[in-house]
C-alpha cells in the first residue's frame, strides 16, 4: 500500500514574522554604517599623511625659493668731490658718503641730508686713494705719503615712544706715515682686527708699505699704541693693480697686472717677514682689478680687467710654501670689476662692474645667484652689502645712491651644497659634511645631508643583518616544529619585548653592552662559527646515539638540550676569542685592527647599534612572520604529508611560500622601524657623520640628527628647515619603500594563491 505523497504546492506558505524583517533590516543598517566608517577612517588616515606631508613640504619649501631684491629709494646724497667710500649703520637709518671735501651723511628715513663732517687740516696735502669702509672705519691716501685714519660712530637713543634715533659721528684715530720720501699714495687697503689694524699702501713702483697699530691697555686703564712698519720691494710682475690685507692682520696681498697674486708676510711669532709670488689668475695675460677676503679670511676673491670673478683658497703646503688654489668661477661682467661687498654673516658677496650689473655671488656654493642693474646714471664707484644682509647700496660718481631691499634668508642653499660634495675653507679635496655649528663667529656652517642618509642606510643595514636571520629563522622555527606547550611560552615573551621602550635599549646597549662588546670583540665575532660547528656536531652523534629516540618520546626536550648546547658553545667562543686575542693579535684586538687595516675601533659603533636595534627590530618581524606562516590553512600541510613529504620538505616547500607574501611584509615593517629608530641611534653610536662602512665606527642618522639639532634651531631659519627637510627625506622613503612592498607583496599573493 502506497502512500500518498502532498504536492509541495498544496502546502501553506509560511509568510516571514515581523521580528525577521526587523532584524535583517537592523543588520543591513548596521553593515552599512561600519561600512561608511570604515570609509571615512580610510580617507581620514589619508588626509592626515597628506596633511603631514603638505606642512612638512611648507616649511621646506622657503628653503630653495630665490632671493626677492626690490628697488627701494635712488636719491641724491650731496655728496660734493671725487667719492672715496661709502658705508651703513647696522639698521640701514643713516648711510655716509666719504669724499675729498668731508663725511657727507644720509638719513634714509627721513630722506634729509645731516650735517658734512670736515676733515682734518691735512697739511695741504690731497686724497690720492682710498679704502672701502671696514667695520666703519675708513683709510684715506694722501699725497704726501700719508694715511689717514677715520672712524665712524653711531650713537643710538630711544625717545619716550620708544622710536629708534641715529646720530653719526667721526673720530680721527690715526695720521700714518707711509712713505718717507712722501710720494703720493697709489692704492690703500685696510683691515681692522680684535686689537688692531694694518694700512698697506702702494707708493713707489712694485714697493708697498704695511703699517699694523696696535693697541693695549695696561692694567692702570692706560691705552698705549704700537706702531709696528714694513716695507716690501715686489718682484717684477707688472704694475700693482690690487691690494688686500688678510684678515688675521699677518700678511698682505698684491695683485698685478699680468694676473699674478703676491703674498707679503707680517713677522710674528709664527712666521718671518717674506715675500712670494703664490699663484695666479686663470689668464696670465689679464690684470687683477680688485680682490678681498670673504667672511673668515681664507677665501680670496678676486676680479678681473675681463670682468671674470674667481674665489681662491691660500693654502700653505707641503713644501712650506703658501699656494693660491682656484675655488670656484662665478658669472662674470662686461667690463672690468671695479667693486666690491662683502657680508659680514656668511660667505657671501657681491660685485659691480662698468657695465652697470650688480651681482650676488656665495662663495661656499659657486654660484651667482641673482644680478640687478644699477640704474644709477653714473658709472658705479661703491657698493655694499648691509651688515644684515638684508639690503644693497650702490653709489655712482655722481652723488648718487641707490638702495635695494633684500629677502635673501638662504644664501648658498642648493641641491648641489645638501646632497653632493662641496669644497670648504681649509679642505684640500670637496668633501660631504655636516656640521651646523662652530666655536667662532668665522665658522662656515656644512650642511650636506649625504652623510646623515649614508649613516641612516648603516644603521638600518646592520640592525637587518642582526634581527631578520634570527627573527625569520625563529618564526619558522616556532611555527612548524616547536612544540605547542613552548609556543606558549616563547610567543607571548618575544612580543612583549616589543614593548620595551627605545630610550630603555640605547641606555642598556651605550652602557652596558659597548664596553662588552669592546672587551669581548674577538669572542663574539667567533661566536657563530663555533656555535653552529657544536651545534652540528651534536646533531650528527644525536642521529647515531639512543637520544634520537629520547626525543621522540619527549618533543619538547630537544629545544632545552639545544639551549643548553647554545650556552656551552657561546663559552667555548668567549674562551677561544681571549686565546686568539692574547696570542695572535698582540694582546689587544683594537692595536691589531688600527695597525693591521688601518681602521680605528670606536666603543659605540655599527656592531652595538646592529644589536641594540635588533632586540627592537625582531619581536616585530618574528611576531608578523610567525602568524602568516601559522596561517597557512593546514589542508595544505596534511595534504603535502599524506603524499609521501617530510615535515621539512612540507615547511619549506608549501607553507613557506604560501606564506612569502606576510613574510616580506614583516621584513618591509621591521626595515621601516629601522630606518626611523632614533634613541637607540642616538644614545649607543658616537653621533658622527661619518662616511664609511667599517662596522667598527659609528654615524649619524637623519632621525638622531632631527631629536639633536631641532631643539636648538631658531625657528624658521636655515638649519630649521634643513632639518625639516630631511624629515621629509625620511618621510618620502618610508612611503616609497611601503608602497614598493605592498606592490611586491600583491604579486607574490597572486602567484603562490593557487597553493
Amino acid at each position: 500500500m502506497s502512500e500518498a505523497v502532498a504536492d509541495p504546492e498544496s502546502l501553506p506558505s509560511k509568510a516571514p514574522s515581523v521580528s525577521t524583517d526587523r532584524g535583517l533590516r537592523a543588520r543591513l543598517a548596521k553593515d552599512r554604517l561600519a561600512q561608511r566608517i570604515v570609509v571615512v577612517s580610510g580617507f581620514t588616515v589619508i588626509f592626515v599623511i597628506l596633511a603631514i606631508f603638505l606642512v612638512i613640504f611648507a616649511e621646506v619649501l622657503p628653503l630653495f625659493r630665490s632671493a626677492d631684491v626690490s628697488l627701494t629709494e635712488t636719491i641724491q646724497t650731496g655728496a660734493e668731490g671725487e667719492i672715496f667710500g661709502m658705508g651703513t649703520d647696522e639698521h640701514k637709518t643713516v648711510t655716509y658718503v666719504v669724499t675729498e671735501k668731508g663725511i657727507f651723511f644720509q638719513s634714509m628715513k627721513g630722506k634729509a641730508g645731516l650735517p658734512r663732517v670736515e676733515l682734518p687740516d691735512l697739511s695741504g696735502a690731497k686724497i690720492t686713494a682710498g679704502s672701502p669702509a671696514q667695520k666703519n672705519t675708513v683709510v684715506l691716501g694722501l699725497s704726501d705719503g700719508r694715511a689717514l685714519a677715520v672712524r665712524i660712530d653711531f650713537e643710538i637713543t630711544f625717545n619716550d615712544k620708544n622710536e629708534r634715533s641715529v646720530a653719526p659721528s667721526a673720530e680721527v684715530l690715526d695720521f700714518i706715515d707711509l712713505d718717507p720720501a712722501q710720494r703720493p699714495v697709489r692704492l690703500v687697503r685696510h683691515h681692522v682686527g680684535e686689537s688692531g689694524y694694518v694700512v698697506a699702501a702702494v707708493t713707489g713702483e712694485n714697493k708697498v708699505t704695511a703699517v699694523m697699530l696696535t693697541r693695549k691697555k695696561n692694567l692702570m686703564g692706560v691705552v698705549k699704541t704700537k706702531k709696528s712698519t714694513y716695507e716690501f720691494q715686489l718682484p717684477n710682475k707688472g704694475d700693482i693693480t690690487s691690494l688686500t690685507v688678510g684678515h688675521e692682520l699677518n700678511a698682505v696681498y698684491a695683485g698685478t697686472a699680468s694676473g699674478q697674486v703676491i703674498q707679503m708676510s707680517l713677522p710674528n711669532d709664527a712666521q718671518e717677514e717674506a715675500v712670494e709670488v703664490i699663484g695666479a689668475t686663470p689668464d696670465k695675460a689679464v690684470g687683477i682689478s680688485l680682490m678681498g677676503f670673504l667672511k673668515g679670511g681664507m677665501t680670496l676673491v678676486l676680479g678681473d680687467r675681463e670682468g671674470r670673478v674667481f674665489s681662491s683658497q691660500v693654502r700653505k703646503g707641503e713644501d712650506g710654501r703658501y699656494h693660491l688654489n682656484v675655488a670656484h668661477e662665478f658669472e662674470g661682467h662686461e667690463g672690468p670689476v671695479r667693486s666690491m661687498g662683502y657680508a659680514q654673516r656668511d660667505k657671501g658677496f657681491i660685485t659691480a662692474a662698468e657695465d652697470g650689473k650688480i651681482k650676488y655671488h656665495y662663495g661656499t656654493s659657486g654660484k651667482t645667484e641673482y644680478a640687478i642693474d644699477s640704474q644709477l646714471g653714473g658709472r658705479v664707484v661703491d657698493v655694499l652689502l648691509t651688515p644684515k644682509g638684508d639690503g644693497i647700496f650702490a653709489l655712482d660718481e655722481k652723488g648718487q645712491l641707490a638702495n635695494w631691499t633684500v629677502d635673501n634668508p638662504h644664501p648658498g642653499i642648493t641641491l648641489d651644497t645638501l646632497f653632493n660634495e662641496v669644497l670648504y675653507e681649509g679642505y684640500d679635496d670637496p668633501e660631504y659634511s655636516w656640521q651646523s655649528t662652530g666655536g667662532t663667529d668665522e665658522f662656515e656652517p656644512k650642511f650636506s645631508l649625504t652623510p646623515l642618509i649614508f649613516g641612516t642606510l648603516k644603521g638600518t643595514l646592520y640592525a637587518m643583518l642582526f634581527a631578520a636571520p634570527l627573527a625569520l629563522f625563529a618564526a619558522f622555527y616556532s611555527s612548524q616544529f616547536m612544540h605547542s606547550s613552548l609556543m606558549q611560552l616563547v610567543k607571548p615573551t618575544v612580543e612583549f619585548m616589543a614593548a620595551l621602550p627605545s630610550v630603555v635599549l640605547g641606555f642598556f646597549a651605550a652602557l652596558w653592552l659597548a664596553p662588552r662588546v669592546e672587551e669581548l670583540l674577538p669572542s663574539i665575532l667567533m661566536m657563530p662559527l663555533v656555535v653552529a660547528v657544536l651545534v652540528f656536531s651534536v646533531q650528527y652523534l644525536t642521529e647515531h646515539t639512543g637520544l634520537r629516540i629520547f626525543f621522540k618520546k619527549k618533543p619538547a626536550m630537544e629545544f632545552y638540550f639545544l639551549l643548553l648546547i647554545v650556552l656551552v658553545g657561546t663559552g667555548m667562543a668567549i674562551g677561544l676569542g681571549m686565546w686568539f686575542e692574547s696570542v695572535f693579535l698582540q694582546g689587544d684586538f683594537r692595536v691589531w685592527l688600527l695597525d693591521a687595516t688601518g681602521l680605528a675601533y670606536d666603543q659605540r659603533n655599527s656592531l652595538v647599534v646592529g644589536m641594540a636595534m635588533g632586540f627592537a627590530v625582531v619581536p616585530i618581524i618574528f611576531t608578523i612572520a610567525e602568524d602568516s606562516l601559522s596561517s597557512v590553512p593546514k589542508l595544505l600541510s596534511a595534504g603535502s604529508l599524506a603524499l609521501g613529504a617530510t615535515r621539512w620538505q612540507t615547511a619549506v616547500r608549501v607553507v613557506l611560500p604560501t606564506a612569502s607574501p606576510g613574510i616580506f611584509s614583516a621584513l618591509m615593517i621591521g626595515f621601516g622601524r629601522a630606518v626611523g629608530e632614533t634613541m637607540i641611534v642616538l644614545m649607543a653610536t658616537g653621533n658622527t657623520p661619518v662616511m664609511d662602512w667599517s662596522a667598527f665606527s659609528g654615524f649619524r642618522a637623519l632621525s638622531a640628527n632631527i631629536a639633536v639639532e631641532l631643539p636648538e634651531a631658531p625657528e624658521g631659519g636655515t638649519l630649521f628647515r634643513i632639518l625639516f627637510l630631511a624629515a621629509l627625506l625620511l618621510f618620502m622613503f618610508t612611503f616609497v619603500v611601503n608602497t614598493l612592498a605592498e606592490w611586491v607583496r600583491l604579486k607574490l599573493r597572486e602567484r603562490y594563491r593557487v597553493l
